[in-house]
């Protein structure tokens, strides 16, 4: 028998069945199931292809070396090695758990991509663990090596990640860069290496042209089907998708729908507010921020425990009741804190006031002119709402807002500074409609960071630190009984 057959009869019986793992150079990957194969070529010297959604493998088998029922050792060729190496098939008598076995391969597959594609570099430490007390994240892989003299951090997101986690991915490599530099024993860690799945860098361009430019920041783009990694330069297309909301087409909405919607309003004219959504043509009803009813093309939905239901004579007293609800536990005096209708959506509470008088946040900020949903399509934002504003004297200021701890609150402040600087520079803001006959000053915008005073989050210090110096920062701490007043009790 050649060895070609031999070696389709032995994968036969390992990969009947069960979990499979491939073991060569000290790593291990584990397929993700169905494992595709197949033997071809010469029969004296096959080439095994091994393939899954998450590897691909091709090997010259020169030997059976070892074998059994859940065992395959063979002695191979790599492309490109002048030595022969070894690679071991195993059948597992366990299923591991999906996200572990994501979380373990991707851990190996990167000790081989960076051992093949920086062979000078010594990998000093390599994790995917979490780190609750220095904020590092268990989505992430990171790790320090050095060449010589010098030695970098890295952080690497895997294949699978949701978009959420590639954006806030830059905040946690910062987080790992200080946290490196800060227990380092061995000399400075001097430079940053952030690893993303294939064509994703683009989704932090504005994040990275935020940042000082004396920072070294390296970018790498990793493909995991084929373990290929390149460098890349994510600022060399800055125009990513960011554009402006045309304020003339948030006018028309609200035109349209003022009649439909006053009788609504008038039921609680003081906390009931109107937000158009253009790119859904409706007009959302918000009490204190939290949405519940909305307007399109002359019809009215209302929010009812679980869904939405178009308002008719029949059940306008249900509305009505939902409203009272509304007044009665989402108020800035109820008794029952805990009422889901009183904790829901804290930032756009705090929007809201805000937005109702920005004096009471700095005296220089012009009440007259302010906006929110200014920037489409800039990602998912996590949460962190934003309001456009002016100074007195004509100087574009940001306010980035939340209410509850938030690691991510610099580095999305710094991606929408960077964005509304860009329309700024290119003329946008008045073509769209925004500050209509003001000439607005070119400096770049402030930037307000707004947050109960004891809940900006103990590693915003760090982040703030490797922001652009052309970032003028202004932190505003709240006081915790917000909901009651707007109060400033701490300004930096």
């Amino acid at each position: 028998m050649d060895l070609a057959e031999e070696l389709r009869e032995s994968l036969h019986g390992v990969l009947a069945s069960g979990t499979i793992e491939i073991r060569e150079a000290g790593g291990r990957t584990s397929p993700l199931p169905p494992l595709s194969w197949e033997v071809r070529g010469a029969p004296d010297k096959p080439l095994l292809h091994l393939w899954a959604e998450n590897c691909q493998v091709t090997r010259r088998v020169l030997a059976i070396t070892g074998q059994s029922e859940e065992r395959i050792l063979l002695a191979v060729e790599r492309f490109g090695r002048a030595t022969p190496g070894r690679m071991e098939i195993i059948r597992l008598n366990f299923q591991r758990n999906p996200k572990q076995i994501s979380r373990e391969d991707f851990c190996e597959q990167l000790r081989r991509v960076l051992a093949e594609n920086f062979p000078d570099e010594v990998l000093e430490k390599l994790s995917i663990a979490s780190d609750l007390e220095h904020s590092l994240s268990g989505l992430y892989a990171r790790g320090l090596f050095h060449n010589g003299a010098t030695r970098g951090a890295f952080l690497a997101v895997p294949q699978q990640a949701t978009q959420d986690a590639i954006e806030s991915s830059l905040t946690f490599a910062l987080l790992w860069l200080e946290r490196a530099r800060q227990s380092s024993g061995k000399g400075l860690v001097s430079f940053l290496r952030l690893i993303l799945p294939q064509g994703k860098a683009s989704l932090l361009t504005h994040q990275l042209a935020a940042l000082d430019s004396r920072m070294a920041v390296q970018v790498y783009e990793l493909n995991s089907l084929h373990e290929h990694i390149e460098r890349v330069d994510p600022l060399r297309d800055g125009n990513i998708s960011s554009w402006l909301v045309p304020r003339r087409e948030c006018d028309l909405l609200l035109n349209r729908a003022r009649a439909d919607l006053a009788p609504l309003i008038s039921l609680a004219p003081d906390s009931i507010t109107p937000h158009a959504v253009p790119h859904e043509q409706e007009v959302v009803l918000r009490f204190h921020g939290l949405p519940f009813a909305r307007w399109c093309d002359g019809q009215i939905h209302y929010w009812c425990g679980s869904l939405w239901r178009t308002l008719s004579p029949r059940n306008r007293q249900e509305m009505q009741r939902m409203v009272q609800n509304l007044k009665t536990f989402r108020n800035s005096l109820a008794s029952d804190l805990r009422h889901p209708l009183y904790r829901a959506h804290p930032e756009r509470w705090l929007q809201s006031l805000i937005k109702q008088d920005l004096s009471r946040i700095d005296i220089q900020l012009d009440p007259d002119h302010v906006y929110d949903q200014v920037v489409a399509q800039s990602g998912s934002h996590h949460g962190i709402l934003d309001l456009l504003a002016v100074t007195r004297n004509k100087r574009l200021a940001i306010l980035e807002l939340k209410a509850t701890e938030n690691p991510e609150l610099p580095l999305q402040a710094a991606d929408y500074w960077n964005r509304i600087r860009r329309h700024l520079a290119l003329g946008d803001l008045p073509r769209y409609g925004y500050f209509p006959g003001m000439e607005l000053q070119s400096s770049a915008p402030l930037v307000y960071l707004i947050a109960p005073a004891l809940r900006f989050h103990p590693t915003t210090d760090a982040l703030l630190k490797y922001l652009s110096p052309d970032m003028e920062i202004i932190r505003i701490g709240l006081v915790e009984t917000w909901r009651r007043g707007l109060r400033v009790v701490m300004r930096q």
